[in-house]
């Protein structure tokens, strides 16, 4: 089957599905990316200057491009919307291509979020079957769970903040986890710096946004970074936690099971994790999706359930997730829902 029939039978099942055509600005603001979305899309960006000397470039991802469009548009209402169209992005890999020509859904500003995770799920693994592509594999994660691990155990409130904001970067969590265990968090420089921003920042205007956070949050975290002791007698026992959490893979209906006996065995509250209808629901779609706790790492803006499809080539073919953060980020004033997958044209293989 040509791409130009993947593409309009994959449309087909999208428009079938509610969701409307969006077509979001193919060039974008660099630094406002980078700025409001993080370091991680620097390396993949392809950028130049514009006649004014202002640094642009070519959308690197339409996820990021289809939120920018949603703000842009003064729009507040739940929106539905798929795309279709080009990504650019620079990779390690020579192989990789430049240009990867994407089809995806996005589901904005709803408050049905557990039903849209799987409305969008759904949708992606129906459009696949559509264009009868065989063999697929999906392997699952949900980054809130760690999130949820991480605020039930005992330890200091800075390290908590730390291990949940760079959770997405795995060789420097390895780090923050070396140091946390050998109790080598004795930095009397950093100690110093954090309580003179602190002070220099209680003399400006509360109300002030420095990279779209309020002064007074970030002094709310100054704070607790400063007040919290920088060793304590459970760290060891903590990483240990930790790194089995993170060992956790097993099929999805399998899961709350390897969750409970990992509860049992750490002597955790047992509400830790709770709710887990959505993955249950998930799990109607294809029982034996792989579920990984280790999973869903790679993009600072998920915030819950993240997927990955894959050929019988083990080509990944479609990717997706919930990203609630990621619109406040790129300049709302608060946390807008938002969910979303899309499948890469490129490796779509029979």
């Amino acid at each position: 089957m040509k791409s130009k029939n993947y593409s309009e039978n994959i449309i087909k099942i999208f428009k079938k599905d509610g969701f409307t055509l969006s077509e979001p600005d193919v060039l974008l603001d660099s630094d406002y990316i980078i700025q409001r979305s993080g370091e991680n899309f620097r390396k993949l960006m392809l950028t130049f200057e514009d006649d004014t000397g202002k640094s642009m470039c070519l959308r690197p991802d339409l996820t990021v491009a289809s939120c920018i469009k949603y703000l842009n548009d003064n729009s507040k209402k739940n929106l539905k919307i798929f795309y279709s169209g080009q990504a650019y992005r620079r990779s390690k890999n020579s192989k990789d291509k430049v240009i990867n020509h994407q089809l995806g859904i996005e589901i904005l500003g709803s408050k049905n979020g557990p039903a849209d995770d799987i409305k969008v799920l759904q949708t992606i693994t129906n459009s696949i079957k559509k264009i009868k592509i065989k063999n697929i594999s999906t392997k699952i994660g949900d980054v809130s769970l760690f999130k949820k691990l991480i605020d039930s155990l005992r330890m200091p409130e800075r390290w908590k903040l730390r291990l949940k904001r760079h959770f997405w970067r795995p060789k420097y969590f390895e780090d923050l986890l070396n140091r946390l265990e050998t109790n080598s968090d004795v930095d009397p420089s950093s100690v110093k710096l954090d309580k003179k921003k602190f002070s220099e920042m209680k003399n400006i205007d509360q109300t002030t946004e420095i990279a779209n956070r309020k002064v007074s949050e970030i002094l709310s975290r100054f704070e607790k970074k400063i007040k919290d002791p920088r060793s304590f007698k459970e760290n060891k026992k903590i990483v240990k936690i930790i790194r089995e959490f993170l060992k956790i893979n097993c099929s999805i209906d399998k899961l709350e099971q390897s969750l409970n006996i990992f509860v049992k065995k750490n002597n955790l509250d047992k509400s830790v994790f709770n709710n887990l209808s959505t993955l249950k629901n998930l799990s109607k779609i294809n029982s034996k999706m792989i579920f990984s706790t280790n999973f869903g790492r790679d993009i600072e803006y998920y915030t819950g359930v993240v997927f990955e499809i894959y050929n019988s080539s083990n080509k990944e073919i479609a990717r997706g997730g919930r990203y609630d953060s990621l619109l406040k980020s790129l300049g709302s004033k608060k946390n807008i829902a938002a969910v979303g997958a899309a499948i890469n044209l490129n490796n779509l293989r029979k």
